[in-house]
């Protein structure tokens, strides 16, 4: 099947956002897809306000995405954008990192007023990148999505329909299996 960069651009390490890309590489690796996670936090920040393309880790990073087949972009939403980190990454990349590429994008936030943030902010450098198709996002409240004491994740079921249907959407562009899992929970 497909190779699937799966990035979260979310700065904390307690961050809703990568618990839920991680929860969703989950069913696209049962789809039969091969998926790398990458925390753009976990690089170095002298290499990303540095703008060090040479350094290992973006060198490293840059290779992920050129391997990719499809890549998934999680954001948390501030001040109704996606975040500084995930631009610094976004920025060290060459122009067209994405082009030949399936895109999801997804964004988590604290309200309503930033679900346009995808659209407006995030879907646009996607474009310029080169993404050959972006398929349709989602973007989930911070409310919809608990961990419990125990790690596991919960997704308010409204919003696991969604981020399924949108998931399963994204498998089946890079050729996945067709989904047999209930929707995540």
């Amino acid at each position: 099947m497909a190779a699937i960069l799966s990035v979260s651009g979310s700065p904390s390490a307690t961050s809703r956002t990568a618990r839920l890309l991680r929860h969703l590489d989950d069913r696209l690796r049962d789809q039969g897809h091969d998926v790398t996670p990458l925390d753009v936090r976990t690089l170095p920040a002298e290499a990303l306000l540095g703008a060090d393309f040479r350094h290992p880790a973006v060198v490293g990073a840059t290779a992920l995405f050129a391997e990719a087949d499809g890549v998934v972009i999680g954001t948390p939403v501030y001040k109704a954008a996606y975040s500084g980190l995930l631009k610094s990454l976004l920025d060290l990349l060459p122009q067209f990192a994405l082009a030949g590429k399936t895109v999801l994008p997804l964004a988590t936030g604290g309200s309503t007023a930033h679900v346009l943030a995808i659209d407006y902010a995030l879907r646009p450098v996607l474009s310029s990148m080169g993404a050959s198709h972006i398929v349709p996002g989602w973007f989930t409240l911070d409310k919809d999505i608990t961990t419990g004491e125990d790690g596991t994740l919960t997704v308010a079921p409204a919003a696991a329909e969604a981020l399924a249907q949108v998931t399963d959407g994204f498998s089946a562009v890079l050729g996945g299996r067709p989904a047999v899992l209930s929707p995540t929970g």
